[in-house]
């Protein structure tokens, strides 16, 4: 059965943890449209249109892997101010497809700045003639296949005579359905804030499940937002905020060839302008940025491959925020400590052989770790008060605090995760089938 917007509804997967969703409805200058490419053997929505009608400013993080897809090329070649469209297909990651997939991406954005050109002057008082250079891509899915350029280029059509200017809950479901690969479910976040005395709305959707610790993003994220932020503030504001969401989450430890994540300011609400990214009036925002991509962080790691566990690691009192991050990510991507968390085994031994791994200077005698509000460790040994039948009940939770506190500093960082259960090895041994 493919994924849609009805049996997605109705089906089992939406009992499962953080499936609660915001519900997302209009925010004035995005338009989105979804369409069915046939990229998948099962019918799905699998190209996804993000239209910013009189265009977008926009800020995107990439992968540090050093093999980029060639989506990524496009867009870091793409020296454009301002973006009209964002165009995802999920299937196909259009990495180490060489030449073709890039010349593929040349034909397809020809293609649709034609279509959304004959759009802009059914729709607009003003048209404009949009450009290959105003569109950005963003692809998933599997690594050194063939692009699926004709299929992609035949709904081209359909993807923009579907574009609707008016955005409701089930339209956003569509778009965060659309750009899913293994996920389970799909990831959406909104926070609204004050600029000034001016409301903002700040949108998000991401997708990622599998190949997952980013080192800038996931797998794929954006942002919508109706304020009019500068390019250069925009990407302070999201290099700033990715560090401890994004940045901070690993669900097997590896870095995709396609992690992206952008957000795009509309300008479509009026407000006190924005000089820099110091600017009192930015707090609020800041901090609802921040949330939202925290929350899709979050939703990631809670849908990773075949995860039964939400583990949050904290790591405090540490000499440095680099340090703590260490500890963190050595027991995130520990496979005996995740093996132990889905087989609900308090096996604390493999926490203590994940700090000692990480290769930064540790205070043993004051070295103290809690299994939520158990205390495992204290001061070096193993606490007084550790009851073995306690720990075990606790890690029978759905979610799973790790809290160690190191004492040679006051630096701290948290770290999301997932354990590993027979159920990713079946998932990723069968990925490609």
């Amino acid at each position: 059965m493919g994924i849609n917007l009805t049996n997605f509804l109705s089906s089992k997967s939406k009992n499962k943890r953080m499936m609660e969703f915001q519900d997302l409805d209009h925010i004035n200058g995005v338009s989105v449209s979804t369409v069915c490419a046939n990229l998948y053997e099962n019918s799905r929505d699998d190209l996804v249109m993000f239209y910013f009608r009189d265009g977008a400013n926009y800020a995107s993080v990439y992968t540090q892997s050093k093999i980029v897809s060639e989506n990524i090329k496009w867009n870091l070649n793409n020296k454009a101010k301002r973006v009209i469209s964002l165009l995802v297909n999920t299937r196909n990651a259009n990495c180490f497809t060489g030449k073709q997939g890039y010349k593929s991406l040349e034909k397809i954005s020809e293609i649709l700045s034609e279509k959304l050109t004959e759009k802009q002057k059914e729709d607009e008082d003003l048209p404009k003639r949009i450009r290959p250079k105003d569109i950005i891509f963003g692809c998933t899915g599997t690594i050194g296949e063939i692009f699926p350029e004709e299929k992609i280029k035949k709904v081209i059509p359909e993807l923009v005579n579907k574009i609707k200017y008016t955005q409701n809950k089930y339209i956003w479901m569509k778009a965060a359905l659309g750009i899913m690969t293994t996920d389970t479910q799909p990831k959406m976040a909104m926070e609204e804030c004050l600029i000034g005395n001016t409301s903002i709305k700040i949108f998000g959707i991401a997708k990622g499940s599998g190949m997952i610790q980013p080192n800038m993003a996931t797998t794929l994220g954006y942002i919508f937002t109706d304020a009019e932020i500068p390019n250069d503030i925009l990407k302070k504001l999201l290099k700033k905020n990715i560090s401890n969401t994004f940045n901070a989450i690993s669900c097997d430890g590896d870095t995709s060839t396609n992690d992206m994540v952008t957000i795009f300011s509309t300008g479509k609400t009026k407000h006190q302008k924005i000089n820099s990214i110091s600017d009192n009036k930015l707090k609020e925002f800041d901090i609802s940025l921040n949330k939202v991509l925290l929350n899709l962080a979050k939703r990631v790691v809670a849908d990773g491959e075949g995860a039964s566990k939400f583990v949050q690691i904290d790591i405090k009192d540490c000499k440095s925020e680099d340090d703590a991050k260490q500890i963190g990510f050595s027991i995130a991507n520990s496979a005996l400590v995740k093996t132990a968390i889905a087989g609900e085994d308090p096996n604390w031994g493999r926490i203590i052989m994940a700090i000692g791994k990480a290769g930064v200077a540790i205070n043993f005698d004051r070295l103290s770790i809690k299994l939520g509000d158990i205390s495992i460790i204290q001061n070096g040994k193993i606490s007084s008060n550790y009851n073995e039948q306690q720990a075990s009940d606790y890690m029978k939770n759905d979610n799973i605090d790790i809290v160690v506190s190191i004492f040679n500093g006051s630096k701290n960082f948290t770290v999301y995760t997932m354990d590993f259960t027979k159920k990713y090895i079946d998932i990723n041994a069968d990925y490609r089938s």
